[in-house]
């Protein structure tokens, strides 16, 4: 049975991204690069949104307010072409140009429910947001990882990830800190029916 993996990067105040800022908000360190580097063999899900950024990156779209790559943008990218990605949309059209890509137009809970049941190996998901939450929802996520950067970004911040969640209880399975300053937490999910101290509704 496969493992599904919740993995998002974050500001401090839990956006995915800002307007204006560059990849990892530019503060990844060489520790936490050869973190990534070393991370085991993953196929990646994805919704319509982030296929298309991210594919665009991989094409040589340079990301919003850079002249070009910064080395540590561009071997990630470099890693996710080369790994298999499925991608859940109803708007994408076959052929997929990204390499190693495959579109799923069923219903993504049930198609991933069936990938976990029938397959082996590591389920990881990159961006899509509402992807992410849904599979929460749904009770598939194994493990919920969240590596914080030392930023907040309360004025330019897009992408609140937390935001339509249900009540989740997290039990923490492991920490760390990468190059002084990036903080990584993960957790094993429970999502809750009501506070733990209320009564059901």
């Amino acid at each position: 049975m496969s493992e599904l993996l919740v993995d998002f990067i974050t500001s401090l105040d839990g956006h995915a991204s800002g307007e204006g800022w560059p990849g990892f908000w530019g503060l990844e360190g060489p520790e936490y690069l050869a973190w990534l580097g070393k991370q085991p063999a993953a196929t990646h899900l994805m919704g319509a949104n982030t296929y298309r950024l991210m594919s665009g990156f991989a094409a040589g779209e340079v990301p919003n307010g850079q002249e070009e790559f910064r080395p540590g943008e561009e071997a990630s990218v470099d890693e996710l072409t080369q790994a298999s990605k499925v991608v859940f949309s109803s708007s994408l059209e076959e052929p997929l140009t990204w390499a190693n890509s495959t579109l799923v137009r069923d219903d993504a809970v049930e198609a991933v429910r069936a990938m976990k049941s029938s397959g082996t190996g590591l389920l990881s998901t990159i961006g899509s947001l509402g992807l992410c939450r849904s599979l929460l929802r749904a009770g598939l996520v194994d493990r919920f990882r969240v590596v914080m950067f030392p930023v907040i970004t309360g004025a330019t911040g897009e992408e609140r990830i937390y935001d339509g969640y249900p009540d989740v209880a997290l039990e923490m399975i492991e920490h760390r800190t990468f190059d002084g300053r990036i903080q990584l937490v993960e957790y094993k999910p429970r999502v809750l029916d009501h506070p733990p101290l209320g009564t059901p509704a």
